[in-house]
């Protein structure tokens, strides 16, 4: 396989944007191991790392299979690998299995419960594809399918689920669902002229902003929340305040009347958000009493 080939199957999955779930998946495993007196082992990590690389990669694809009429038709994603002609549906067919079967040996390493759940996350990542179909409501839909990491974590270190993972999974849910919603706004022409459902297109782009803002807030008071269940010292309540204030400048670089820094919002400001996250949330890992 030719480097092109390989820097056009990363560009398709948009391997960059791993930072936004990866972060979050590998806090919750230090939550796990650090809640029962030890460490992760470095074959948990890798096992983990490379289930979130299946995962991703798998629902990335089938995506993109999904809305290749859609991205034909929408001068924002004409120029993407699939509807470009770049790679053929075929190909994409056989990475998006590859992918699949990735994560369920990784989960298979991991332990029986992580197995026995791999294919309810793919149902779910599949799932995602089709929501803008019938509902504005994908924008969470698709924020449960990286909230499910820190869960996912959980169960790999652990072989087993606690409550507490759930307030971490709905805040990082609330997290990318808000940031989806800010960067839908971009093609709320498109999905009005093609049938498709998005908050921006059901309550324009002024009440797409609020209800953003609304849900990053959300995020933000669960976070609180979590860190009160664990009995986190400061490092995980300095990286709260982090995260609030990097959702606060994301904000600012995003008006109604005016949408051209949304990339920086979406890319730039959230990979700082994750990383900083797990940076700080580290920390107080390190620092709590098992």
């Amino acid at each position: 396989m030719t480097r092109s080939r390989i820097l056009t199957i990363f560009e398709m999955i948009k391997i960059e944007h791993s930072v936004f779930a990866l972060p979050f998946a590998l806090v919750g495993a230090l939550l796990a191991a650090r809640d029962a007196g030890r460490w992760p082992t470095w074959l948990q990590i890798f096992w983990i790392v490379v289930a979130m690389v299946g995962a991703r990669s798998a629902a990335m694809t089938i995506n993109r299979i999904a809305d290749l009429q859609y991205d034909r038709r929408n001068p924002r994603t004409a120029q993407r690998a699939l509807p470009a002609g770049q790679l053929s549906v075929t190909f994409a067919w056989a990475f998006t299995i590859a992918a699949s079967a990735l994560l369920v040996v990784a989960a298979w390493q991991l332990n029986r419960l992580a197995l026995e759940l791999s294919p309810v996350a793919l149902g779910v990542l599949f799932f995602y594809s089709y929501t803008k179909r019938f509902t504005a409501l994908s924008h969470l839909v698709l924020g449960f399918c990286l909230g499910m990491s820190p869960a996912a974590a959980w169960i790999a270190i652990r072989g087993s689920l606690d409550w507490r993972m759930l307030i971490l999974c709905a805040a990082v849910t609330l997290w990318v669902g808000g940031f989806d919603v800010l960067y839908a706004c971009q093609d709320i022409d498109f999905d009005r002229s093609a049938g498709l459902y998005s908050i921006p297109k059901a309550l324009g782009v002024r009440g797409a902003l609020i209800t953003a803002r609304l849900m990053h807030l959300a995020m933000v008071a669960l976070l609180a929340w979590l860190a009160v269940s664990f009995h986190l010292p400061w490092p995980a309540w300095a990286g709260i305040a982090v995260v609030a204030a990097l959702l606060g400048y994301e904000h600012s670089l995003v008006k109604a009347n005016d949408l051209s820094k949304i990339n920086a919002a979406f890319f730039t400001v959230n990979g700082y958000i994750s990383l900083l996250f797990l940076l700080f949330w580290g920390a107080a890992a390190v620092v709590m009493r098992p």
